[in-house]
């Protein structure tokens, strides 16, 4: 398999991640042959290190360092709340137009993978912004209602806790559709039989970093991942469309922030 590389210089590689690879060997899968980080060195025969993760199932920017110091440097980055983080999902019902998730997470603990973890943290803060580009309502009754309502939405986590996207949107009512974790059963099953969706929808599709060497920052960008449009597509979204909405909310941002 080779990776779509987004980036690479003599420090770092950025890659788009496919849906459904680890990042790294896991005692989560101890049947798995492919992971990101054995991709990546294969195909640019170098050494990379990791210094974020993205869960299995969500696709989308994933940075590797090529150096031990450069790992370090980037991972005081994410540690201190430094890079900016866009990621694309759709969710359940119709969210309300912007908002903050300011909710606290306890740790998820793998019995396997994170045996020998304290297993008595407290909650953590974790914060995440919202912002609602499309809705979508279907004339199929899903569960007690009547139609099936969906919300393309832009999701900015200020915070790293693990699996913070799904929980918080689980948080507010408004899964994430794919999830079988935290997500709604009936929706991903009705999903899967009316339009064969299968996977999470959710994709890291912007990141922003300050570049080790040369302290500029510097924007990585993505397509949301082919499981997510051919769903859009279906409901109407055309590839065009869909890049002019998140096109849109990308300038909108650009402006406040300036």
């Amino acid at each position: 398999m080779n990776l779509n590389i987004i980036y690479q210089d003599d420090t770092i590689v950025v890659i788009d991640k496919p849906a459904g690879l680890l990042v790294h060997r896991s005692m989560l899968d101890k049947h798995e042959t492919q992971f990101a980080l054995q991709l990546v060195r294969d195909q640019i025969n170098q050494h990379v290190f990791p210094v974020h993760r993205l869960d299995r199932p969500t696709s989308g920017i994933l940075i590797f360092a090529l150096s031990p110091e450069i790992a370090r440097l980037l991972g005081e980055q994410f540690s201190t709340q430094q890079i900016y983080k866009r990621y694309i999902a759709i969710v359940r019902g119709h969210a309300p137009e912007e908002g903050d998730i300011d909710y606290a997470l306890k740790e998820q603990l793998d019995k396997i993978a994170d045996k020998k973890a304290k297993q008595d943290k407290e909650a953590q803060e974790a914060f995440t912004s919202y912002r609602r580009l499309q809705t979508f309502e279907l004339p199929f009754a899903v569960s007690r209602y009547p139609s099936a309502r969906y919300s393309l939405m832009a999701l900015e986590p200020k915070t790293g806790r693990k699996h913070q996207l799904r929980r918080h949107l689980g948080h507010i009512n408004h899964p994430i559709v794919g999830d079988t974790t935290h997500g709604d059963g009936k929706h991903n099953q009705f999903l899967k039989q009316q339009y064969g969706f299968s996977g999470l929808a959710l994709t890291c599709q912007t990141m922003e970093i300050m570049h080790p060497i040369t302290l500029q920052k510097i924007s990585f960008n993505c397509e949301p991942a082919a499981h997510i449009t051919e769903l859009l597509a279906h409901w109407g979204l055309s590839d065009e469309l869909l890049a002019q909405t998140i096109s849109y909310s990308k300038t909108e941002e650009k402006q406040i922030n300036e």
